[in-house]
């Protein structure tokens, strides 16, 4: 079958089009289902845009396997139920810098400071932040963009929250300097080893470090419930076309 609006080939008896979304309920007065000249979108009113974001953010195979529709499930409920570790524990406790993905998030870490090493200390105290950032964002996009699977970007967005939230104790011991770092030292044994603790005293920011961990926590925290609602919906409008396709196939 043809989708009617944008001519995507799909599996008959699928409920909307995964491409461009129009549900087929609303045209089924037409006789066949033939791909229409695409909209031109009303003068002064571009609507191209719009579609592709659509399309590159929630398309779905219709035909996904069973099983890895299941196991996307799977991944889905622990990512969903361990994020509420991470909500519910204070900065505090540094519940992020126990968990195992701290171990992966510290060699991106600590890569980024050689890398921003040649814009100067100062960049390169912050680079180790802004690797841990970046590279789940590198993988976002990369699922996304060259891969065109939206669920597994919607993964690295949870990833990516979860590095903000595995900066934010770091942050909020810039004063404090009790976390032990690298090396099994604290900021208090060597002067200047505590990244947030130089940051901030160069930005003469210091009294702020409880506030700015709070931010870091609470952009974790949203970019972690955002990509529940994303992978959720995702999961959802690939189990329709599943059951669509086994009420079709069963008479």
């Amino acid at each position: 079958m043809l989708c009617p609006k944008c001519g995507y080939e799909q599996a008959d008896g699928n409920l909307d089009c995964p491409r461009c979304g129009i549900i087929f309920e609303k045209i089924r007065t037409q006789p066949i289902l033939q791909p229409l000249p695409a909209d031109k979108p009303e003068e002064g009113e571009d609507l191209s845009y719009a579609e592709q974001l659509k399309d590159l953010l929630f398309s779905v195979k219709p035909d996904t396997n069973p099983f890895y529709l299941g196991g996307r499930g799977i991944l889905f409920l622990i990512l969903f139920l361990w994020g509420f570790k991470f909500f519910l524990a204070p900065i505090e406790d540094n519940y992020p810098g126990t968990s195992f993905l701290h171990l992966v998030n510290l060699p991106f870490h600590e890569a980024g400071h050689v890398i921003f090493g040649f814009f100067g200390e100062f960049i390169a105290k912050l680079g180790g932040s802004l690797a841990q950032l970046i590279m789940p964002l590198i993988c976002l996009f990369t699922f996304l963009i060259k891969m065109r699977d939206p669920f597994a970007a919607s993964v690295t967005l949870w990833w990516f929250g979860e590095s903000f939230m595995d900066l934010a104790p770091y942050i909020n011991d810039a004063r404090a300097l009790n976390l032990i770092l690298i090396g099994g030292v604290t900021g208090k044994d060597v002067p200047d080893f505590h990244d947030w603790e130089y940051i901030l005293g160069r930005l003469n920011l210091l009294p702020y470090d409880h506030f700015l961990a709070g931010m870091a926590n609470a952009l974790g925290i949203a970019c972690m419930l955002t990509a529940y609602l994303w992978g959720g919906y995702l999961l959802y409008r690939e189990y329709a076309y599943q059951r669509a396709n086994r009420t079709v196939r069963g008479g």
